[in-house]
């Protein structure tokens, strides 16, 4: 379906084997080192939320749950956000 999470099977109303998505903005002249994880997990209603959470490596930072009637629409919000963060500079976390 979408780069995040790699087109699998489809298991219900969620993608089965979606995968986190893992970034990290590391630049030293600005002393920032900075991660973004996003992934998706159903509800108990059959929808699907997208969880974020982002700060600084090495804190725990925040997170952010976001909850969609339909899977589909989790699955936009994903790559919609995810590519924002690529555009900042946001990079795979190896």
């Amino acid at each position: 379906m979408d780069a995040a999470c790699g087109g699998g099977e489809t298991h219900g109303m969620i993608q089965k084997g979606c995968r986190p998505v893992h970034l990290r903005r590391i630049d030293p002249t600005q002393n920032m080192r900075r991660f973004y994880a996003l992934a998706i997990q159903p509800t108990l209603f059959g929808g699907a939320s997208v969880v974020r959470n982002w700060g600084r490596i090495g804190s725990n930072g925040q997170a952010l749950m976001q909850t969609f009637d339909r899977a589909d629409d989790a699955d936009d919000a994903l790559s919609r956000l995810e590519r924002s963060k690529r555009r900042r500079g946001y990079r795979d976390a190896d």
